[in-house]
């Protein structure tokens, strides 16, 4: 028999955590958080997402043993100001039993009722800078920091339980070999000298904070029409920046303005952590955080975390600007793949930015919905 018990101390919030650990604990391809970091993800009291959406998290037992974990999101910027009736669930792991997980996901789903939302649609996260989808194919490459791994047979829950695909997403890698400069560099200096645009460099961490504020202004324009988005808000901007500003390179950060000195385009690229975090373990102290800061600076790895152009120059070849800022600065580093976060298999305009590249699809991930 399967019990499902909602978390409510600190205790059970480790647990719901920690659970992962266990389940992955013989893959080689699956990267763990770093629990300090995942606690706070999930405390109320350090998290502003909490001001404009509620979470309750969930562990599934038989017998005495945890078999699975859900949490139930409910983002009420999502619900009341786009009047999208969407009950969210992410951090959804469990063993390959049906009963777990379709006990699992009664639960949100009876949260959602309880709400008079219309659908329930997972595994998301609380806002766009979160993890995102069920991982569908590349079981076998390391998931990188910023998405979940799972094993395969956690799609099959899926459709077991009437869940259908809402939407697609696909990750790809290419080599900085298929970089040919010629693709963007005279395009870069007559798109400057046509729209009067100079790009930003940073070589320390606090150069880059006086247009942090101005950076998420601009995502929040430029991924408005994304069908998944919901906005950064003020509060939330503090808490992004400092967690994630800190782990990304200063050099990696590539703004680009206007003579009015308007950000009208930036990109942030991470090295890669993932083998970093596995040999971490979920723990800061004492090496993982050395194994962190080794990564930091000697990775050849690096991802494209985010890139966003203002609406009003977006086909106008801004993109050129930053891959020349990003070119000069990978050669510099020696610099040997590149990734790309999922980004939406319908989301035409990124993936023409990046086709001169030759980009080849590693995972494909999905989201599942069902209505209420």
């Amino acid at each position: 028999m399967i019990i499902v018990k909602e978390v409510t101390t600190k205790k059970g919030l480790k647990t719901f955590v920690k659970f992962p650990f266990s389940l992955y604990k013989d893959s080689k391809y699956w990267v763990p958080p770093i629990i300090k970091q995942e606690l706070e993800t999930f405390n109320k009291d350090k998290n502003p997402i909490f001001k404009d959406a509620e979470a309750r998290f969930f562990l599934a037992y038989k017998g005495r043993e945890v078999v699975g974990r859900i949490a139930a999101i409910v983002n009420w910027l999502e619900v009341d100001k786009q009047q999208i009736k969407k009950m969210r669930f992410g951090w959804f792991d469990f063993i390959d039993d049906f009963e777990v997980s379709k006990a699992l996901l009664e639960t949100i789903e009876n949260i959602g009722h309880n709400h008079k939302l219309k659908y329930a649609e997972g595994p998301v996260g609380f806002s766009n800078l979160d993890k995102v989808g069920v991982m569908t194919e590349g079981f076998d490459s390391i998931a990188p920091m910023i998405t979940w791994y799972n094993h395969p047979y956690y799609v099959n829950h899926y459709k077991k339980h009437d869940y259908v695909i809402e939407k697609e997403y696909s990750e790809s890698k290419f080599p900085f070999k298929n970089v040919k400069p010629e693709t963007f560099k005279k395009a870069q200096e007559l798109i400057k000298r046509r729209y009067k645009l100079k790009s930003l460099k940073f070589s320390k961490t606090e150069e880059v904070m006086p247009y942090a504020d101005k950076m998420f202004d601009l995502f929040n324009e430029s991924y408005a029409s994304l069908s998944s988005f919901v906005e950064i808000t003020d509060i939330q901007k503090e808490y992004f920046k400092k967690k994630f500003i800190s782990f990304v390179n200063p050099e990696y950060i590539k703004f680009v303005v206007d003579e009015n000195d308007k950000l009208i385009g930036f990109a942030i690229v991470m090295p890669r952590f993932a083998e970093a975090l596995q040999k971490a373990n979920g723990k800061l102290f004492p090496f993982g955080f050395r194994h962190i800061l080794k990564a930091k600076k000697n990775s050849k790895d690096v991802i494209f975390y985010l890139i966003g152009i203002h609406p009003e120059y977006q086909n106008k070849g801004v993109h050129a600007v930053i891959f020349n800022e990003y070119y000069e600065t990978f050669t510099e580093k020696g610099i040997k793949t590149c990734y790309r976060t999922p980004e939406l298999e319908d989301n035409e305009a990124i993936h023409k930015i990046w086709k001169h590249f030759d980009p080849v699809v590693y995972k494909r991930r999905k989201t599942f919905r069902k209505d209420l």
